[in-house]
C-alpha cells in the first residue's frame, strides 16, 4: 500500500455535492487501498456545503476528514490539505471531477519509476470547452511559456496532481508569490499557484512526469475566465520579476 492522502478543496459546492461527486470519490477510495484518507478542505463556504458534508459524508466514509478554514482561495486550501496530510504521498483533485477520480491509477503507476511529482495533462484537448475559452487558454499558455521556463511541461493547470509528501511540503516552504495566505472575496481559483509550484519544483531539481488523462469541460460558477486569466498573468509577471532578482536561486 502506498498511503496516499487525497486533498479536495471545496468552496460553495452545494450543487456538486448534490450531484454525488463525493460519493464517487468515497466509493473509489473504499476499493483502492493505496488511498489512506480524503482531506476535504472547506475554503470558507457560505452555502450548505459544510452541512451536507458533516451530516452525510463524514458519518458514511470513515477515512474522510474535514478541515474548515477562512476563505483564502483554492491555493490556500490545497496548501492547508498538504500540511495536514498523513500519507507518504499526497494528491489533489478538483471536486467537479472534470478528470474522473479513476484516472488516478494512471498517475500512481509512475510512482515506482522514481518520480517526485506526477501531474495529469489534458495536452491540447479541452473536450466540451467553449471555443473562446480554448483560444484564451492557448494564448495564456503561450505567454506563460514566453516568461517562465517550465522545462517542457505543457499543462500546468489540470487539477489532478500527485506528489511525494516531503517534496510537496518542501515546495510549499519555498513559494514566494503564494507564501502568504490572505482572506479573499468571491471565487478565487489561484491559477498562478500551479505555475509557481511547478516552477519551484524544477528549481529544486525534482523529477516530474506529465501523464495524459481524460478530461471534459464542466461548467462552474467559480471560474471567470477573463478575471482568472488576468490574475494568472499578473502572477507570471511576479514570478519572472522574482526570478530576475535571483529570489528563486535556492543554491546560493
Amino acid at each position: 500500500m502506498l498511503r496516499i492522502s487525497l486533498v479536495i478543496p471545496v468552496f460553495n459546492e452545494e450543487v456538486n455535492l448534490q450531484k454525488g461527486v463525493l460519493d464517487k470519490i468515497g466509493n473509489f477510495i473504499q476499493h483502492n487501498q493505496d488511498f489512506s484518507e480524503v482531506i476535504i478542505v472547506d475554503d470558507g463556504s457560505n452555502d450548505a456545503t459544510l452541512q451536507i458534508i458533516k451530516k452525510k459524508y463524514l458519518p458514511e466514509y470513515q477515512n474522510f476528514r474535514l478541515i474548515e478554514s477562512k476563505h483564502m482561495g483554492k491555493a490556500a486550501a490545497i496548501i492547508t490539505g498538504i500540511t495536514h496530510a498523513k500519507g507518504d504521498f499526497v494528491m489533489f483533485s478538483d471536486i467537479d471531477l472534470a478528470t474522473p477520480i479513476e484516472e488516478a491509477e494512471k498517475l500512481i503507476e509512475y510512482i515506482s519509476d522514481g518520480y517526485d511529482i506526477i501531474i495529469g495533462s489534458r495536452k491540447s484537448k479541452r473536450k466540451g470547452a467553449p471555443l473562446l475559452r480554448k483560444v484564451m487558454a492557448l494564448g495564456a499558455m503561450l505567454i506563460r511559456d514566453l516568461f517562465i521556463d517550465l522545462r517542457g511541461i505543457k499543462d500546468t493547470q489540470c487539477g489532478f496532481k500527485l506528489f511525494k509528501i516531503g517534496v510537496a511540503k518542501n515546495i510549499i516552504k519555498n513559494l514566494i508569490v503564494y507564501s502568504h495566505n490572505e482572506v479573499v472575496k468571491g471565487s478565487s481559483i489561484s491559477a498562478g499557484f500551479d505555475i509557481e509550484f511547478l516552477f519551484v519544483a524544477n528549481k529544486l531539481g525534482y523529477k516530474i512526469k506529465e501523464v495524459p488523462v481524460t478530461w471534459k469541460h464542466v461548467e462552474t460558477k467559480h471560474v471567470n475566465f477573463l478575471k482568472d486569466s488576468y490574475e494568472a498573468l499578473k502572477d507570471i509577471v511576479k514570478i519572472k520579476r522574482l526570478e530576475l532578482k535571483k529570489q528563486y536561486d535556492f543554491n546560493k
